[in-house]
């Protein structure tokens, strides 16, 4: 087996290396100066509901009633 000291494999590895890095560089670079970010709205949820949608519905029954979130009919 060669020294790899010797040999010069050590230089082939880090020319490969920084050619990785600077390729990494530049792609970092061009995606953040064309990349044109719009701004979002931020979002606001209402936590309060209103007079209507507290009425219950006579429909309905009474466990739908007292139960606060709705069960999915199967899991994921």
């Amino acid at each position: 087996m060669q020294n790899p000291f010797e040999s010069g494999h050590i230089k082939n590895y880090v020319l490969l290396y920084a050619s990785v890095v600077v390729i990494m560089v530049l792609f970092f670079i061009a995606t953040t100066l064309f990349n044109d970010v719009q701004k979002v709205e931020k979002k606001v949820f209402n936590t309060t509901m209103p007079l209507q949608e507290k009425q219950v519905d006579v429909n309905s029954t009474k466990e739908e009633k007292s139960r606060k979130f709705k069960l999915m009919e199967s899991s994921y």
